[in-house]
């Protein structure tokens, strides 16, 4: 087994978006993150773990939804929420979306699920999922 250093880390992803510059300003507000220079035909939002996430346009087909969890300090989720509410989006305690204007306190945590301008399910977290 490799040593922790050594183990593989990932470094960005391609975000597939109708408009990229719409879904890096939301990612980016909601998370209280800049968005960075354009990239060749990526626009990245950092994150703090060194994880970039490169938005990509695809305009000619449908965009399959993924789902993006990030975990987040606990004394910044209420401000997360509330600037979802801001801007009219609608958070979900549950990953169907069936517990709208709630929150979950999986693994002693605080959650929440959301919609980004592209469909993808994005969740905030202030808690890793208990791993076996």
């Amino acid at each position: 087994m490799p040593t922790q250093s050594a183990l593989p880390q990932l470094n960005h992803l391609a975000v597939h978006a109708y408009d990229r510059q719409l879904s890096a300003e939301f990612l980016a507000a909601i998370l209280g993150l800049p968005v960075g220079a354009p990239f060749g035909p990526f626009l990245p939002v950092d994150l703090g773990n060194g994880v970039t996430f490169d938005f990509y346009e695809k305009r000619d087909e449908p965009i399959q939804s993924q789902h993006y969890a990030f975990l987040v300090a606990e004394e910044q989720f209420d401000t997360m929420i509330a600037r979802l509410e801001a801007v009219g989006v609608t958070y979900y305690a549950d990953p169907r979306h069936s517990q709208p204007g709630r929150t979950n306190s999986l693994f002693g945590g605080r959650g929440a699920y959301f919609l980004d301008p592209d469909g993808h399910n994005l969740e905030i977290m202030t808690r890793p999922y208990a791993r076996p």
